[in-house]
């Protein structure tokens, strides 16, 4: 679905990131990894079928690096990346009253502020060079309705599905089109560290009771890469076991 395709996907040591990598290979796409942990997104790429895929180390969170890194693929590629995925995300889970202001800023400056910096810098080079181009975010579903404990989560996933549609909005007579995949509870470093118990309430409140698989959120994603979602745009698309 993807042949030919220049990829760069963030948050690419693990979990969804991890996932979303090897599934653009097994579909042809030359993959960009990047991630904070250049170790594991070293890892990642050695895990991937095909060749030409490249690591680098990057924070979104920082317009320098972003803006470093990006220009080194544009250089090592001579070309920018056509698909761009923004999968990089931390939590800092507490309850309100608990909510620390340094963990209120760090989780939207990672997953909104990092968002923009990476989608805002390759669309100025696509639109420069006169190229289409597919943005896909990663929200979740908890930015749809809230979760005990997350209110710093909750609201910068919010803050990304609107952002993606205004981007959709904006890009669209570039031919660049922006879409959100909202995951549901799933399988991945993240939730690991989530207590047994909390861990089997949320799943009963899932309907098809069980968390998903990160290659069921990557699956999606891949859609929404490739021309087979030519006329979708601004978007939202739940992948959340009905949850």
């Amino acid at each position: 679905m993807l042949p030919g395709k220049l990829a760069f996907v963030t948050g690419a040591g693990g979990g969804i990131g991890r996932a979303i990598c090897r599934l653009m290979a097994r579909e042809g796409a030359t993959v960009v990894a990047a991630d904070i942990n250049l170790n594991n997104v070293q890892s990642t790429v050695t895990e991937l079928t095909g060749g030409g895929h490249k690591s680098y180390q990057l924070d979104v969170s920082n317009v320098e690096s972003v803006r470093s890194v990006l220009k080194q693929v544009y250089t090592d590629y001579s070309a920018p990346p056509t698909v761009v995925v923004n999968a990089a995300g931390i939590l800092r889970d507490n309850f309100l009253l608990k909510m620390s202001v340094e963990d209120f800023d760090s989780v939207f400056n990672v997953n909104v502020k990092g968002t923009f910096l990476v989608t805002q810098t390759v669309c100025n080079e696509l639109v420069e060079r006169k190229l289409p181009g597919s943005i896909i975010n990663i929200g979740s579903i908890v930015g749809l309705r809230g979760n005990k404990g997350q209110c710093n989560y909750a609201a910068s996933k919010a803050a990304v599905e609107v952002f993606s549609k205004t981007v959709a909005l904006e890009m669209a007579k570039y031919r660049i089109r922006c879409n959100t995949v909202l995951p549901g509870f799933t399988v991945t470093p993240m939730t690991d560290v989530i207590p047994d118990k909390i861990k089997e309430y949320y799943k009963s409140n899932i309907p098809l009771n069980r968390y998903a698989e990160p290659e069921e959120i990557a699956e999606v994603v891949i859609f929404l890469a490739s021309e087979k979602s030519s006329y979708i745009t601004g978007t939202s698309i739940p992948v959340s076991g009905g949850y």
